[in-house]
């Protein structure tokens, strides 16, 4: 591991009271409820994304203190093509401002931005702005940002599997050589660890085709609270039930939690 990462990982682990293994290495987020966070406040839907995007801000800083190596969030399903055309059209909008104004904070904090999900049918615009922020931090050494941007598990594995047909088409790759390391190397995650926590917020208690593959030995931690309203402290929170699971990979002895 990183010095970078072992040194923030050994401060967060004594100022929560738990071993720096406790603390996860990838955290993943269904981030849930940002248009029910604006009919609770009287205010458009739109509202509710502004202010979900503040807080994405704010727990990506987080994360980055707190030592972990990698954060995932999940923004734009394939599915959410499906929402109203001026929904669709405002999150577009959010998504290319977005990712040019969060540039400076992701060279400050050393970040790393990794597009989890299908280029098309995104706007060109959006795509401009994702490219220019891909190729601005790709040699950032600190946290992976992943960012599910139009994005479907099942279409991911099919794209692996596609990838993968392709090579053994040209010779590249012979059938016996595919296992399961060959088939996440051909994932959008690539070169990431698997998530150790994955978070869902608004109470939903689904995955929605959220990195069905990358998940298999998970923890899940699911809470009410709405994406906007959700904290800092919530993060803390979420880490602390983490530490206190037993995870056996199959095994009947506990392992580390991380």
């Amino acid at each position: 591991m990183k010095p970078m990462f072992a040194e923030k990982r050994e401060k967060t682990a004594h100022r929560l009271g738990i071993e720096p293994p406790q603390v996860p290495r990838h955290i993943a987020i269904i981030m849930d409820g940002n248009g029910r966070w604006a009919q609770q406040q009287n205010l458009p839907r739109f509202r509710g994304h502004e202010k979900g995007a503040k807080t994405v801000e704010e727990i990506a800083k987080y994360c980055v203190d707190i030592g972990l190596e990698c954060l995932s969030l999940y923004s734009f399903s394939m599915q959410n093509w499906k929402r109203p055309k001026e929904e669709i059209d405002f999150l577009m909008f959010l998504y290319s401002s977005y990712l040019k104004g969060i540039q400076p904070t992701l060279m400050e904090k050393h970040v790393r931005l990794v597009h989890l999900g299908r280029r098309e049918p995104l706007p060109q615009d959006v795509l401009d702005a994702l490219d220019e922020t891909l190729a601005l931090t790709q040699k950032n050494p600190g946290m992976a940002l992943g960012l599910a941007l139009n994005y479907g598990s099942r279409s991911e594995i099919a794209d692996a599997v596609c990838r993968i047909a392709q090579e053994c088409k040209k010779g590249i790759l012979e059938p016996e050589e595919i296992d399961e390391n060959c088939i996440s190397d051909h994932l959008y995650t690539a070169g990431l660890v698997d998530p150790d926590l994955l978070i869902r917020t608004s109470g939903e208690l689904r995955i929605s085709d959220f990195l069905l593959w990358q998940i298999s030995y998970t923890e899940f931690y699911v809470t009410d609270t709405l994406w906007p309203d959700f904290s800092t402290d919530s993060i803390d929170e979420a880490i602390l039930a983490y530490a206190g699971r037993s995870r056996r990979f199959g095994d009947v002895k506990a392992q580390p939690a991380s």
